[in-house]
This record gives C-alpha cells, structure tokens and sequence, in this order.
C-alpha cells in the first residue's frame, strides 16, 4: 500500500511537471502584459471604494479559491485586504495575488491560540471587517472568534450556537420544518442499533446515511437504505464510525435534480444570492435562476435575522417542489460567479443593499487543470472537457493577477505532494479549488 502510495504521488508529481513549461509561459505572457500596459497608460492607483470609506478587510481560508475571489473583489472595490492561513498552508498561491497587501500565518482553528492570533492581526493591521471563509472544520471556531473580535472589528459570521445548529444537519431540519419549510424526514443515528431497528416498511421510503460533522471519506457514499436484507443493512450500518460524540442522520432520499447556492446575508436580508445545479466534486459552476429555492433561503435567512454566509443545497423534484438537504454556514465556492461584479464587496460590506445575482454576462466557472484530469482520465470525455474551457473561466487565473494561478498549480500543491511522500501518507483526490489535498481524516 505505502509502495502504491509513493508511485501515486510521484505519478501526479510527474504530470504537474509537465504542464509547468506551459503555465510558466502562460504566466511569464501576463505579467509582460502587465508592465506593458501599465508604461503605456497613467499612473495606476488605488481603486476609489465604490461605496462609503475604504476600509481594511481581513479575509481568512487563504489556500482556498473562494478566498481569493473575495480578496480580489474587495480589493477592486478600493479595500486593503489581508489575507491568513494555517501553517501547513503557507505556500497558498494566493498570498502572491495583487489584491493582498499582507499575508499571515496562524494556528489552525481547533488550535488554542487561533481567536488569539486573529485578534493580534486586527489590532495590528488596523482591520475593519473580517470575514471568514471557512473550512468544514473551521466554521465554529470563527463563529467563538467572533466573540473575541467584538469590539475591534465587525465580523461577517454568525455566532457559535446557530453556527453549531446550522452546521447539524438533524437539527437544521427541525429548525426549517419549525419554519414551515421542506427538508427530507431526518433521523438523528448514534449506534446502528437505531438503523437495523428502524421501521422502513411502515415508511416506504428510502433513506441515506450522512455524517453529521464533515467527513473527507464517507461524504459522497449514497448508499439506499434498507439493503437487500436485513444482514445486509446491519453490516453498513456497522461499518460506520457512529457514536454519540461522533453522531449521523439518516435522511430521506429525494430524487430529482440537486442545486447548490451561495447566500451572503446582513441582519436578515441576503444581499449577495447565487444558485447552481451541482456536479459530482463541486468544481464547476452555473447561475441558474430557481425562484422557489430563492424565496426557500430569503425565507430561512429573513426569519433567524441572520448574518454571514450561508450555503444550502437542495433537491428539485420531478413535481418542482424544493427540499433542502443541509446547511453549510460558510463561503460557497460559487463565489467565483460574482467576478467583476462591482455590487458584491458592498453586499459583503453595507446594510441595505439590494439583492445581487451574477451578471448576466457571467460565464460558468471551471478549474483547468481538474479539466485535464477528467480528459486525461476518461479520453472519451474530451471533447466535452474543452468545450467546457471554452465556454466558461477558470476560477484562479486573471491576466491581471497571474501569480496565484502559477504558484497554486507548481508550488502550493507539489509541496503538500512531496509533504505527504515524505511522511508516507495516503491521499484521496488532489482539490485546486480548496488548494489541498483531501485526506482520510483530513482537514
């Protein structure tokens, strides 16, 4: 298994190899274009804020894409962005994006002295605004952050007890049926004993079993339950890693189209609002306009007051009746829709402003080199791979901001390769778009 392991990680080494003369030219080809243009025109300087004083925006989750979407926008907007991270990412490609005027490492979220080390950098760089972008992981301890913040700096996140609900998916269920709005019946699982005595027959439904804290491993298993038999169901069951500590829900399983969204909302009004029909890995995204899951999550976020971002996904029946399966109280990598939009740093950063969607002109957003991967994996799906690249954008590389694009690709990832080589460990899939590798029992 370690031998596999080692030729794997050298195997996508080697082909991140070769694809690094093309991205260096590609990169070396913008940053001419750059000075040229700016010898050619006048004096660049910096960007008038569109909207009230320019102000200093902390922005955490550096390693991720959505990230450095929010760092552009804001810094396009006329705001000085700082930009943080956890130690193991430190080589992020972004923290080399124009759009950042100070990078910072600090302790991972679980870590003791994480709210600490975020409270040091506001006071020192003179933050206004922090606005998390969240791994799974890390939503709850920015929302216990946000009460050590208080007082220095506003912050764009709930806090720790509708963090801790929302981020439960039995709990979250109740809270929207309390609300008179549909989610799937959920059934909260802390010993299979409560699957093999469960009552499918009297239900009539099939049902899936989720972890409710994040789980890298079992996140994408939609096995149907009640299996073929009775032992059959007992030994999935089983195979589970469930307890009271560590505890799932069995959901009923919806069939029908399934969509994703990105909310940002302030004092209960969601001022920045996409949708997108969901794809296998969630790394490539469309606006579509579904006015029934709109008014779902204006509904949701209006009657809690909420404040933050809030990501639902939902399923679409045959019927058009909208459920929606979980919350994710953080940034949604759809975020990347919303390049160029002059609207969303106010909509981050203002009260009262209107609710913004994507431009119209908004192209779907993609991620090369997982475009690659899928052609240089199944051949056969090539010609749709390259019509994909040429319709939409990729979400990392701007001809104004090329550095990231580079770094991420031949820097940022080779060194968590070469990491996890050297320390003999196993890796699931390579993710450009979250900027790590994806883990048993990772982060």
């Amino acid at each position: 298994m370690a031998a596999r392991t080692a030729l794997r990680t050298l195997g996508a080494l080697g082909l991140l190899q070769v694809a690094l003369p093309a991205n260096a030219g590609l990169t070396g080809a913008a940053l001419l274009r750059g000075a040229v243009r700016r010898r050619s025109g006048p004096a660049s300087a910096t960007p008038s804020p569109t909207v009230g004083a320019r102000r200093t925006v902390l922005v955490s989750g550096g390693k991720m894409t959505k990230a450095l979407q929010l760092c552009r926008s804001f810094h396009a907007a006329g705001h000085r962005v700082v930009l943080v991270e956890s130690g193991k990412y430190r080589l992020t490609g972004h923290r080399f994006s124009r759009s950042v005027s100070s990078f910072h490492v600090v302790p991972r979220p679980a870590d003791a002295g994480y709210a600490q080390a975020l409270l040091d950098i506001v006071v020192s760089e003179g933050v206004d605004v922090y606005v998390p972008v969240c791994s799974p992981a890390s939503s709850y301890y920015d929302a216990v952050a946000r009460e050590l913040l208080a007082g220095h700096c506003e912050v764009v996140h709930a806090d720790a007890a509708t963090i801790a609900a929302l981020d439960d998916k039995e709990q979250f269920a109740q809270l929207a049926v309390s609300l008179g709005l549909t989610v799937p019946q959920s059934h909260r699982i802390t010993d299979a004993a409560q699957v093999t005595g469960f009552d499918f027959s009297s239900s009539g439904r099939d049902f899936i079993l989720k972890s409710i804290p994040y789980d890298p491993v079992h996140r994408l298993d939609l096995t149907l339950l009640p299996r073929e038999n009775a032992v059959a169901t007992q030994t999935f069951a089983e195979s589970k890693p469930m307890s009271v500590d560590n505890p799932w829900v069995m959901q009923e399983y919806v069939t029908g189209q399934e969509y994703c969204t990105h909310g940002t909302a302030r004092n209960g009004r969601v001022q920045v609002y996409c949708c997108c029909e969901s794809s296998a890995f969630q790394v490539n995204y469309e606006s579509v306009d579904i006015p029934e899951i709109e008014a779902w999550v204006t509904t949701f976020v209006g009657a809690l007051g909420l404040t933050g971002q809030f990501s639902f996904d939902f399923v679409r029946t045959s019927d058009g009746q909208v459920y929606a399966i979980e919350c994710n109280p953080r940034t949604h990598s759809a975020i990347t829709l919303f390049d160029g939009h002059p609207g969303l740093a106010p909509g981050y950063l203002e009260d009262d402003r209107p609710l913004i969607r994507p431009l119209p002109s908004t192209r779907p957003t993609y991620w090369l080199y997982h475009e690659l991967w899928r052609m240089l994996a199944h051949p056969v799906t090539a010609a749709a791979r390259w019509r994909v690249v040429l319709a939409g954008r990729d979400a990392i590389f701007d001809w104004d901001d090329p550095l990231p694009f580079f770094v991420v690709h031949h820097v940022q990832i080779p060194w968590l390769l070469l990491g996890n080589l050297r320390r003999g460990k196993s890796w699931l899939r390579i993710d450009f778009n979250i900027g790590k590798l994806v883990e048993p029992a990772g982060d």
